[in-house]
């Protein structure tokens, strides 16, 4: 059984929106490309028909992937989410104990995920000691450097 990709409606939102360009505009694109480089002769030796293939390659794996976590996808719909115990789908703010930093993230499905912009998988070892907690609870992260202790500082909608 395939493996279900938990999504955010955010994160489904954008995946339809990629998939739309691609098959879209990134196909017509990429068609004109091939036929622009066909024009040119000698198929054998020629660099940007060689580069507009591989593009072409590119753009259906990555629709093919798209099309896979579709298929697989659970929405979490944020406004339901319960705020009584972290979940996908809520924002949290928690206390990093060693250092007494202050972070937030929303935790989301490892589809989505992006630490960049405070996104972390349901599936990162972050993500999965949170899944559950309350606030005021102290939980401990297995990390490379060692453990990391945590305390749940607030829960709350993403949105």
């Amino acid at each position: 059984m395939a493996k279900k990709n938990i999504l955010t409606y955010e994160g489904l939102r954008k995946l339809e929106d990629e998939l739309q360009d691609l098959k879209v505009v990134k196909r017509r694109e990429i068609a004109q490309k091939i036929k622009e480089a066909r024009e040119q002769g000698d198929l054998s030796e020629n660099a940007e028909y060689d580069a507009a293939k591989d593009e072409q390659r590119d753009i259906e794996a990555r629709i093919e992937e798209i099309e896979q976590i579709l298929k697989n996808a659970e929405v979490v719909v944020e406004d339901e989410v319960d705020l009584d115990k972290i979940s996908v789908g809520c924002k949290v703010r928690i206390l990093d104990i060693e250092f007494d930093e202050e972070l937030e993230y929303k935790i989301v499905g490892s589809t989505e995920a992006n630490s960049l912009k405070g996104k972390i998988s349901n599936e990162s070892p972050l993500g999965r000691a949170l899944l559950g907690a309350t606030v005021g609870q102290e939980i401990k992260v297995e990390a490379p450097v060692g453990e990391v202790l945590y305390k749940v500082l607030e829960i709350q909608r993403s949105n």
